[in-house]
């Protein structure tokens, strides 16, 4: 067998109907998992990267860059739920493309959502830890800088930021039971907070703040005009991978069959509109221009001071005093159930990787009493809460976004084959107008990605190189599938990928001139040229042993 030996549909169901000591309790039914998704979606895009990605990239046009998120979103979505219907198994599109694209394809894309669903549980507790600090302003509380910024955000630490994946994490070692219900009520008021705003906002619409509607591109690809726009899609793509995550609770829902479409399908579509909506009030209600910069980050806090009369002096009153308060403790409170599916999702992909020996075995041990992947749960508290100290929002929110794109793609690839090699498998719910769909949901992902910074496609390239040191001196050696690995194509694939790296690096650091040679590009090019070398000489001593 081969690195692209496919895991039997067999097996996998049957995985999904183990019971027993060492399995994920089933909880889950139809309106939790819609209120799954809805803790994972409402909250990081609205809250916090719709204000970066409208002051730097698009502008009022910003519920243009939602329409295009959303279509791209709404085609993956189709194949997640002909998927989740099928498999109901944990892992997500992990566990999707080991049936359809072989084990390294699935291994790659496994390794793909760690990077999404950890870097968006990091970004979110950053926007987590600003909003945090506002409340606290409002109440004459100041934290110092130093505590509650990473070091290229003017402080040190930002210690906030890690407090919340803890706790999250702690919550989620009890189990999917108690946390979904917690996430449940959690919805519901984040749910009546963007109503709210909304409603409240929509009589201190100002015109004036429309215009332009598309402001003038800076001479910079991606910064306004067109291309900002669709740079600005790509950013905000962040903001819909809830229903991503409802995929990776299905083995621990009761009926996956008929109620992962479901909650997939109807956690997505309530929010499209809602996303629409608040984007054009909070774009009306200021200018743009105001969510540039550090509190960006915090982009209702913002328009909530906006909404009020303009005095002689320029100054706003607040209509609504008491509304700021009101509407950051919801968010609080709502930020906290995004970080908790994302840090769910991330444990379930790793749950699945490491029952297939991809991993070592920690990360699927189950807690004899809370039956939940506990040590996967701790590893990742640790690692996402450091990352979340010294990581800026605005570097998280692109890897997320691009870890996402690429995961929708895969996805998407997978129904294509899966319908070409597999026509009978059995499907409750079937993905309409195949191939149509899959192909735009590809096409449309893949011309997001294309529009996102330079150095964030260096970072997911570094991610990548990252993940095939390990499985091909750890996974592959160890695949309970026995998909043993064929030497000489693992390293080339390792020499083309530090290739890749190299020459991204070299043409990031050219086009901003030589002369500012950067840490991190030395940085970069030093691990590119080292994975080069190691791979090389895997490939000379395996002609040498021949």
């Amino acid at each position: 067998m081969n690195i692209f030996q496919k895991k039997p549909l067999d097996a996998l169901i049957a995985e999904s109907r183990e019971e027993g000591e060492h399995t994920l309790k089933k909880t889950l039914g139809p309106y939790k998992l819609i209120a799954l998704g809805l803790g994972a979606i409402i909250g990081a895009g609205l809250f916090s990267i719709t204000g970066l990605a409208a002051g730097n990239y698009a502008g009022p046009s910003i519920t243009l860059s939602f329409l295009v998120a959303a279509a791209g979103c709404c085609f993956a979505a189709f194949c997640y739920a002909e998927f989740a219907s099928m498999l109901p198994v944990a892992g997500s599109a992990y566990t999707y493309s080991y049936a359809t694209l072989g084990e390294f394809i699935a291994w790659v894309i496994g390794w793909d959502l760690v990077l999404e669903y950890a870097v968006a549980a990091a970004t979110v507790s950053i926007s987590w830890s600003r909003y945090l600090v506002k409340l606290l302003e409002g109440s004459q509380v100041y934290l110092p800088v130093e505590l509650t910024a990473g070091p290229w955000e003017g402080g040190i630490v930002n210690l906030p930021a890690a407090i919340i994946i803890i706790a999250m994490s702690l919550l989620l070692i009890r189990g999917t039971e108690g946390s979904s219900w917690v996430n449940a009520i959690i919805v519901v008021l984040k749910v009546a907070v963007v109503l709210t705003f909304i409603i409240l906002g929509w009589q201190f619409i100002r015109s004036e703040n429309y215009i332009p509607y598309i402001p003038e591109n800076k001479g910079v690809w991606g910064e306004f005009g067109f291309s900002g726009i669709i740079r600005g899609a790509a950013i905000v793509f962040f903001a819909f991978i809830g229903f991503d995550a409802v995929s990776t609770a299905a083995q621990e829902t009761k009926n996956p069959k008929r109620d992962m479409p479901i909650g997939i399908m109807g956690s997505l579509l309530i929010c499209v509109g809602l996303y629409m909506l608040f984007a054009h009030v909070m774009t009306g209600v200021v200018n743009y221009t105001a969510f540039q910069g550090r509190d960006g980050i915090a982009p209702v806090a913002i328009a909530i001071d906006h909404m009020g009369t303009t005095l002689p002096d320029g100054s706003i009153q607040s209509a609504f005093p008491w509304l700021n308060k009101a509407i950051i403790l919801a968010i609080l409170a709502g930020y906290s159930s995004v970080i908790m599916v994302m840090l769910l999702g991330q444990s379930r992909v790793f749950y699945s990787m490491s029952r297939d020996g991809l991993l070592p075995s920690l990360f699927s041990k189950v807690h004899t009493k809370y039956k939940s992947p506990f040590k996967s749960n701790l590893t990742f508290m640790l690692i996402i809460s450091v990352f979340a100290l010294f990581v800026p929002a605005t570097v998280a929110g692109e890897l997320t976004s691009i870890g996402t794109l690429l995961a929708f793609i895969i996805v998407s690839i997978g129904i294509l084959v899966m319908r070409k090699k597999m026509p009978d498998a059995p499907r409750v719910f079937k993905t309409p107008g195949v191939p149509f769909i899959p192909v735009l949901g590809i096409a449309i992902c893949l011309f997001m990605m294309v529009f996102l910074p330079f150095d964030t496609w260096i970072r997911l390239i570094l991610w990548m190189l990252v993940g095939h040191n390990i499985y091909v001196f750890y996974g592959s050696k160890r695949s309970k599938l026995g998909a043993k690995a064929k030497s000489n194509l693992l390293s080339w694939i390792g020499l083309s990928i530090a290739s890749l790296l190299g020459v991204l690096v070299v043409s990031h650091q050219t086009q901003m001139g030589w002369e500012q040679l950067e840490i991190k590009s030395i940085a970069f090019l030093t691990v590119a040229v080292g994975h080069f070398i190691l791979y090389f000489v895997r490939l000379q001593r395996n002609a040498g042993n021949r």
